[in-house]
C-alpha cells in the first residue's frame, strides 16, 4: 500500500507543477499573440481594413464552416488551401508583379534570375516590417501592398460568392456555389484572411527590456507565427530555435525511453496466480441501469455507420469537387458540413462508448443500485440524442447561410474543429456530463468508501478520471465568439488533448484494469501499482505536451520549447507498448472460458498496435517543431489523426462495448464469425487506407514544400494532378474493406437482440445433428 501512496503523492505533485506550466504557458501565449488592430491604412492615410471588418470577417469565416474548409495557420481541412499561406504568396507575388511591369515585363516570373533576386531581396523587409503602433492601434501598410490587397481581395471575393469566373477552382477546392452569400460579408472574410497572412509575415514586436542576442532581441527575427508557413519569397524559413529544440526533443526520448527501458528491468514478475475454474462474471447480476445502456452501444453503432458514410463522402470531395458521381452534392451537403460531421461524429461516437461503459461497469463493481439510476441513464440517452440532431441541424443552417451570424455562435457552427457546436449545445453537453459524472460516481460510492475493496485505488482513479472528463469539456466554453484566435486555439486543445487524449485514457486504463482484475487475471495490488505509474509515466508528457499544438499561433519560444520537450516524451511508453499487447494477448489465453472475451481482447491488442503505429511513429514524425513546420495541415497530419483516433481510441471504444455485451447478452449464443471478419476487415482497411493514401499524399506534399513552399503543397496546381486523384481513388479499397468490418460489427449486435438463442440450446441443437 505505501507503494501506492507514494504513486498517488507522485501523481498529485506532477498535475499541480504540469497544470501550473501549462497555465503559465497559456498567460505567455496571450500576451504574445498578434495584435488586432483599430484600423490599417496606407502610408498616405487611405482607410484599408478596420478592427470591426477583421473581426466580423472572423465571425463570416466560422459560419460557413471555419477550420472544415481549407485552414487557418495550418488547423483545418485538407482539401481547400491554408487561407493564410494562400493570402499571403498571393499578396507577395501581387507585388512582385507591380515593380515587374514597373521594369517593363509583364509578370515576376518574366523576369531573369538576377532581377528575380534581387526584387526578393527588395520584398522581404517591406513584408516582414512591423509597422504596427501600440499607442494608436495602427498598421501602416505600403501603397504596393495596399493595391495587392485589393487585387488579392477581388479574387477571394469571386471566389466565396457564385462568379463563373471562378467557378473551376472552388470545384477544386469543394465549395459550394454562394459560399457566403452577402457581399458585404466577403469583403469582411477578406480582412479577416489578410490579418491572419499578415501575423505570418510580420515579425513579432518585442518589449525593449527584452533579453539580446546577436543581430537583435530574442523572437525579434521570427515572426508572430514563428516564420510558419514556409514561404521563400517573404523570408518564411525555419527558426533557428526550431531546430534546436526538434534535436533536444529527440534526445528527450532517448532518454525517457532509456529510463522507462531501465524500470522495465528491474520490475520482478509476480508469482503465478491461481486462475478461477470458471468466468467469475458469468452470474454477474445485470442491474436495471445497467440493462439500460444497451441502447448507448446502439446509438455507438449507428453514429459509427453514419461517420463512415460521411468520410466517404468528403474523401470523394477531393476528386469530384462539388458532385459525387454527377449528382450536385455540394448544394444539399457541402464538403464543409460533411467533414464537419465526419470529425465531431468520430469524437461522439467514441464518447458514447466510453460513457456507457461507465454507467455499466460502476454499478457492475459495487453491486449498488442506486434510487432512480435506471431514469438517469434513460434521461441521459435521449439528452445525447437531443444534442447531435440539434447541433447538426444548427450547423447545417450555418453553412448554408440560412441562420444568419447573429445566432451562428451560440446555435450553428462555431467553425473550430472538434469543437463545432454552437455554444448552446455544449453548454447542454457539460451539463449533460455532470449527469453522467453524478450518476458513475453514485454507483461507484461504495467502493469509495470501502476500507476493506483491495480495487479501491484504480476505482479512486477511474472515478477521479471521470471527474476530470466531466470538468475538462468546460475548457470548451472559455472562450467568446470574439475572443483572439490564438487564446481560442490554447483553450481548444485543452479539450481536444487533454480531454480526449488525456484522461478518457486514463479512464480507459483503469476500466481494463478492473476488468482484468474482475475476471481473476491480475492481482488487485499489482494492477493498482501498474495503472497508478503508468498513469504518472502518461501524464508526465500528456500535459504539457499539449503545447505542440501551439507551436505556430503566436506562441513565444519558451513555449515552443516547453512543447518540443514533453511531447517527445508521450511516445516512451508507446516504445514499451509491445509488453503491453503480449501481457494482454497473454490473458486472453490464461484459462479456457476466457474464450467468452477473446474478441475484446484482440481489439485491445489492437489498441496496443495503433498506439505504437499511430500515436507513436506516425504522431513522432510530426511532434518535433522543425517537422511540424513542414508538416502542419498535410495528409502526414491526417495519417497521425486517422490512426491514432480510430487506431486508439475506436478499437478501445469497440472493445469495451463488446466487454458490456457480454454481462448484457451473455447468456445468448455468440456467433464471432462476424466479429473476426469485423476485426480483421477494419484494421486491414485502416492500414490500407493510411498506405494507399494518407502517406504517400502526405510525403508527395512534404517535398513539395520543401521545394516551393507551403502555399504550393496546398493548392490546387498540386492538389488536381492526376497522380494525386489516383492516390485518393486509391483509399476506395481500404474504405469499402473498412466498411465490411463495421456492417459485420453491427450485424452482430443486431442478431444479439433481434432472433438471438442461448447458448444452451445452440448446443442441444450441435449435440442433436452429432
Amino acid at each position: 500500500m505505501s507503494s501506492t501512496r507514494r504513486l498517488w503523492w507522485g501523481l498529485a505533485a506532477l498535475l499541480v507543477a504540469s497544470f501550473s506550466v501549462l497555465l503559465w504557458a497559456g498567460g505567455e501565449i496571450f500576451r504574445a499573440a498578434p495584435p488586432i488592430p483599430e484600423r490599417v491604412v496606407t502610408e498616405s492615410g487611405e482607410m484599408v481594413y478596420t478592427k470591426a471588418d477583421i473581426e466580423n470577417g472572423r465571425v463570416v469565416w466560422q459560419s460557413m464552416g471555419g477550420m472544415q474548409l481549407g485552414s487557418i495557420w495550418g488547423h483545418g481541412a485538407y482539401v481547400a488551401p491554408d487561407w493564410s499561406a494562400d493570402w499571403l504568396h498571393r499578396e507577395a507575388v501581387d507585388v512582385l508583379d507591380q515593380w515587374a511591369r514597373a521594369e517593363g515585363v509583364a509578370t515576376y516570373a518574366g523576369l531573369p534570375a538576377e532581377r528575380q533576386a534581387a526584387l526578393q531581396a527588395r520584398l522581404e523587409p517591406m513584408m516582414r516590417r512591423n509597422t504596427y503602433d501600440a499607442k494608436t492601434g495602427t498598421i501602416t501598410i505600403t501603397r504596393e501592398r495596399a493595391a495587392a490587397v485589393v487585387d488579392v481581395a477581388k479574387h477571394y471575393e469571386s471566389l466565396f460568392s457564385s462568379d463563373p469566373v471562378t467557378h473551376a477552382l472552388r470545384e477544386a477546392y469543394a465549395m459550394k456555389e454562394g459560399t457566403v452569400a452577402d457581399a458585404g460579408n466577403r469583403r469582411e472574410l477578406t480582412a479577416f484572411f489578410w490579418w491572419t497572412a499578415w501575423a505570418a509575415t510580420t515579425q513579432r514586436a518585442v518589449p525593449a527590456d527584452a533579453p539580446l542576442v546577436k543581430g537583435g532581441p530574442v523572437d525579434q527575427v521570427v515572426t508572430y507565427t514563428n516564420n510558419w508557413p514556409h514561404e521563400p519569397l517573404v523570408g518564411n524559413r525555419p527558426a533557428p530555435a526550431l531546430w534546436g529544440w526538434s534535436l533536444f526533443s529527440v534526445l528527450f526520448l532517448i532518454a525517457g525511453v532509456a529510463l522507462l527501458g531501465w524500470w522495465h528491468a528491474r520490475v520482478k514478475e509476480d508469482h503465478p496466480l491461481t486462475l478461477p475454474a470458471s468466468d467469475p462474471l458469468a452470474m454477474l447480476r445485470i442491474t436495471p441501469s445497467m440493462r439500460a445502456t444497451a441502447k448507448y452501444f446502439w446509438v455507438v453503432l449507428a453514429l459509427f455507420l453514419t461517420q463512415i458514410l460521411l468520410g466517404a463522402m468528403t474523401a470523394h470531395f477531393q476528386v469530384e469537387g462539388q458532385q459525387a458521381y454527377g449528382f450536385d452534392l455540394s448544394s444539399v451537403l457541402p464538403y464543409s458540413i460533411t467533414r464537419t460531421w465526419h470529425t465531431q461524429l468520430a469524437v461522439l461516437w467514441i464518447a458514447v462508448a466510453w460513457l456507457g461503459t461507465g454507467l455499466y461497469i460502476a454499478p457492475a463493481l459495487s453491486g449498488h443500485e442506486p434510487r432512480f439510476q435506471r431514469l438517469g441513464v434513460n434521461f441521459l440517452w435521449v439528452c445525447l440524442l437531443v444534442i447531435v440532431v440539434g447541433s447538426f441541424g444548427g450547423q447545417w443552417m450555418a453553412v448554408m447561410q440560412k441562420l444568419g451570424l447573429k445566432y451562428n455562435f451560440w446555435f450553428g457552427h462555431q467553425g473550430w474543429e472538434y469543437a463545432d457546436m454552437g455554444r448552446f449545445w455544449q453548454v447542454f453537453l457539460f451539463i449533460g456530463l455532470m449527469l453522467w459524472l453524478t450518476l458513475v460516481g453514485r454507483a461507484l460510492w461504495p467502493v469509495l468508501r470501502s476500507t476493506k475493496d483491495e480495487t479501491k485505488p484504480i476505482v479512486g482513479l477511474m472515478f477521479l478520471s471521470t471527474v476530470c472528463i466531466g470538468l475538462f469539456f468546460g475548457s470548451a466554453l472559455m472562450w467568446g465568439e470574439r475572443t483572439h484566435i490564438a487564446e481560442v486555439e490554447y483553450w481548444r486543445w485543452w479539450l481536444v488533448h487533454l480531454w480526449v487524449e488525456g484522461f478518457f485514457e486514463v479512464f480507459a486504463a483503469a476500466v481494463m484494469s478492473l476488468i482484468f482484475v474482475k475476471l481473476g487475471l491480475v492481482r488487485a495490488k499489482t494492477a493498482s501499482t501498474a495503472v497508478l505509474f503508468s498513469t504518472v509515466v502518461f501524464m508526465t508528457g500528456g500535459v504539457l505536451g499539449t503545447l505542440h499544438h501551439l507551436y505556430f499561433v503566436g506562441t513565444p519560444t519558451a513555449v515552443v520549447a516547453l512543447g518540443a520537450s514533453f511531447s517527445a516524451l508521450e511516445v516512451v511508453p508507446l516504445a514499451f507498448i509491445g509488453f503491453e499487447a503480449f501481457h494482454t494477448y497473454r490473458m486472453g489465453k490464461a484459462t479456457p472460458w476466457m474464450a467468452r472475451y477473446k474478441w475484446m481482447i484482440l481489439f485491445f491488442v489492437a489498441v496496443s498496435f495503433w498506439n505504437l503505429v499511430g500515436a507513436g511513429l506516425f504522431g513522432f514524425l510530426i511532434n518535433p517543431p522543425l517537422s511540424l513546420y513542414y508538416m502542419q495541415g498535410l495528409n502526414l497530419t491526417a495519417l497521425h489523426g486517422h490512426t491514432a483516433l480510430f487506431g486508439v481510441y475506436g478499437m478501445l471504444g469497440l472493445g469495451l462495448m463488446l466487454f458490456c455485451l457480454r454481462g448484457l447478452r451473455g447468456q445468448m449464443d455468440w456467433n464471432t464469425a462476424p466479429l473476426k471478419v469485423a476485426f480483421w476487415s477494419m484494421n486491414i482497411g485502416l492500414g490500407m487506407m493510411a498506405v494507399f493514401t494518407l502517406l504517400p499524399i502526405g510525403l508527395m506534399q512534404l517535398l513539395a514544400n520543401l521545394q516551393h513552399g507551403y502555399a504550393y503543397a496546398r493548392s490546387a496546381e498540386f492538389m488536381n494532378r492526376p497522380i494525386i486523384d489516383m492516390l485518393v481513388w486509391m483509399r476506395l479499397p481500404g474504405d469499402t474493406v473498412f466498411s465490411i468490418g463495421a456492417l459485420s460489427l453491427a450485424w452482430f449486435v443486431l442478431r444479439l437482440w433481434v432472433a438471438p438463442r442461448r447458448e444452451g440450446a445452440a448446443i442441444d441443437a450441435v449435440t442433436a445433428r452429432s
